[in-house]
């Protein structure tokens, strides 16, 4: 009852007009970025940040405004994938299997159709869960100490992978340059400087907002310009809706499965939402067996990996919100946007900032409501949109980030800055090293070190403090199954992936 009391509290908050006005905004943006190749949630996150500071919104409205392109943008993914066979992000990519084969037997609608409603329920199932563990897993992170929080932060750097992650060890190498930039400035507990080279700008250290804007926006754009600029593709013919109530009957149970399937792989860190498609598509092809066509325009296939994506990306809330552990890229950089409005994520904030947590996941609830109103009768426009030019749509992406960055510190250093970090990141993702976790190390860096310091104070100098609790030790061994895993179960999980996408009889 407790819990049911806070959230009509959270509706209260997300329902006014203004709230509501951003949250409507966030939604249609969220899925005019997904449905574009290539983008995904997090740059989209990432580029719409600047603007939620240029606007000076409140910190409820502003997380509010971002959570809603975070949900939009896994909405909107399912579009190029379905007409183009290109998947919008990665956890996409399992949609294409079935999705593109509806499309070419004259059945995009349908196919458009059904997954929006196999998002919302997906979307809503990872919702309910969000409601039902959070507050349970905030308490329980209350009998975190120091040492416990330096465990726990060791785990989502050893997880952040993922076991679809392509080389845990460049993961590693990303993370400890994230830690690294994270020293820059001065040392809080000495006031010595570090890494400052006499650059004034520096003394306080590197602003996160920065580098994310630069490693995923502007780096994004570079890519853009490198592989696809010149004219818009073809214009899609969606076709006509014939999609039945049988059909639409006969799904439900896999859009159970799904949602479920997609929450829990989105509540474990650096698993995601390329897990929750995965696992929710194999599981629903075994369960149908030899009675479905799979990747042949199975609608179930269609309807499994939506659920499952949509899923997860409410269950990433779930460490993010409880323990200050992004988990997911997208998670990581809302994460940053908390901290940069002065918000401190963990269990605290379900008592101190408890107007921003249930105002959030009220507005997840609206938001899939309004993403499941807006993808069905708008179809047709978000596909137009596919055929448009790369050269009318750079410049107000740019015109967002530079515009944006300025207006937070007015500061033409931050726009130098901002650059080199898009130039470094572009180089960094040709070299095939992930940026998720340079922007982890540059979040959670201080606090590691903060909790480390404080937990050696606390006992004298002596080490053993960090592992001598059985709740810190369970934290240490699941982070060392962490780093292991990967290179056991990522290589086998990759290669099941591929033979699933090479047995679809239609390739891009």
């Amino acid at each position: 009852m407790e819990t049911l009391g806070f959230l009509m509290d959270g509706f209260a908050v997300a329902l006014t007009p203004y709230n509501l006005m951003f949250a409507l905004f966030g939604a249609f943006v969220g899925t005019l970025i997904g449905c574009l190749p290539g983008l995904g949630p997090a740059n989209g996150v990432a580029i719409l940040i600047p603007l939620a500071f240029t606007l000076g919104l409140p910190p409820e409205t502003a997380m509010i405004l971002l959570t809603a392109v975070y949900a939009g943008a896994m909405y909107g993914g399912r579009i190029s994938s379905i007409l183009l066979n290109i998947p919008g992000d990665e956890p996409a990519m399992m949609t294409c299997l079935d999705g593109y084969p509806m499309a070419q037997k004259g059945r995009a609608a349908d196919a458009l159709a059904v997954s929006a409603i196999a998002s919302f329920a997906g979307g809503l199932i990872g919702t309910i869960g969000l409601i039902m563990l959070a507050p349970v897993l905030a308490k329980f992170a209350l009998t975190f100490g120091p040492a416990e929080y330096f465990a726990l932060f060791l785990l989502a750097f050893a997880t952040l992978g993922g076991i679809t992650g392509k080389n845990p060890m460049k993961t590693v190498v990303a993370a400890t340059l994230g830690i690294m930039i994270s020293t820059v400035g001065i040392d809080i507990s000495t006031g010595t400087q570090r890494y400052t080279f006499g650059v004034l700008e520096l003394y306080e250290g590197i602003d996160f907002i920065l580098a994310i804007v630069g490693l995923f926006a502007i780096s994004e754009l570079l890519f853009f310009v490198e592989s696809r600029m010149g004219r818009g593709r073809d214009k899609m013919n969606v076709g006509k809706l014939t999609l039945t109530m049988k059909e639409l009957v006969m799904t439900i149970p896999t859009q159970l499965r799904g949602g479920v399937l997609g929450f829990i792989s989105g509540v474990l860190p650096g698993a995601g939402a390329s897990l929750g498609s995965f696992i929710s598509y194999t599981l629903e092809k075994q369960v149908v067996g030899k009675k479905g066509k799979f990747g042949e325009g199975d609608i179930r296939g269609v309807v499994a990996p939506e659920a499952g994506n949509n899923g997860a990306s409410s269950g990433a809330l779930v460490p993010m919100l409880t323990l200050g552990v992004p988990g997911s890229g997208t998670t990581a950089v809302l994460l940053a946007m908390l901290i940069s409005l002065n918000i401190t994520p963990g269990p605290l904030m379900f008592t101190q900032n408890a107007d921003i947590v249930w105002g959030v996941i009220a507005a997840l609830l609206i938001g899939n409501v309004l993403l499941l109103v807006l993808n069905i009768p708008l179809v047709g426009f978000f596909v137009k949109l596919l055929s448009v030019p790369p050269m009318y749509l750079l410049p107000i992406v740019t015109m967002v980030a530079f515009v944006g960055i300025y207006s937070i510190s007015h500061s033409t250093f931050d726009l130098y800055f901002m650059v080199a970090f898009g130039v470094a990141g572009y180089f960094l993702r040709k070299l095939d090293i992930p940026l998720v976790p340079i922007i982890l190390g540059l979040l959670l860096g201080p606090e590691m070190e903060k909790n480390l310091g404080h937990a050696l104070v606390l006992s004298d100098g002596d080490w053993s403090v960090l592992w001598a609790s059985p709740l810190a030790m369970g934290l240490w061994i699941v982070a060392s199954l962490g780093l292991i895993l990967p290179y056991l179960i990522g290589p086998l999980l990759r290669r099941r992936m591929n033979a699933a996408m090479k047995e679809s009889p239609v390739s891009d």
